[in-house]
């Protein structure tokens, strides 16, 4: 039975520490983490994915960093896993527009 569950932007930054909210191991994580990347990220991994770009994370209510939900059959933190390498192999390819041809 899936279900749904909640995505922040805060448990994949790199700035945060497990004490801040981070909560994919320090080698998985990236800077700047953006509600749409993390959509795009969720989307790859091969969920269905939505983005509530106006929610703020209690812990950090005066920041409004956004929200994805993932629909899942897996547990949390194996979603959090998968998102977590995607948003990673995202963040170290490099981009077509920052290409310079000869």
């Amino acid at each position: 039975m899936a279900k749904k569950l909640v995505l922040w932007p805060v448990y994949f930054d790199a700035s945060r520490s497990r004490e801040q909210g981070r909560r994919v191991p320090a080698r998985l994580a990236v800077t700047p983490v953006s509600a749409e990347d993390l959509l795009k990220a969720a989307r790859a991994a091969g969920y269905e994915a939505e983005l509530d770009s106006e929610a703020k994370h209690p812990a950090t209510w005066f920041e409004s960093s956004g929200r994805v939900f993932v629909t899942a059959d897996e547990p949390k933190t194996v979603v959090i896993r998968r998102v977590a390498e995607q948003l990673k192999k995202m963040k170290l390819a490099p981009s077509k527009a920052s290409r310079i041809l000869p």
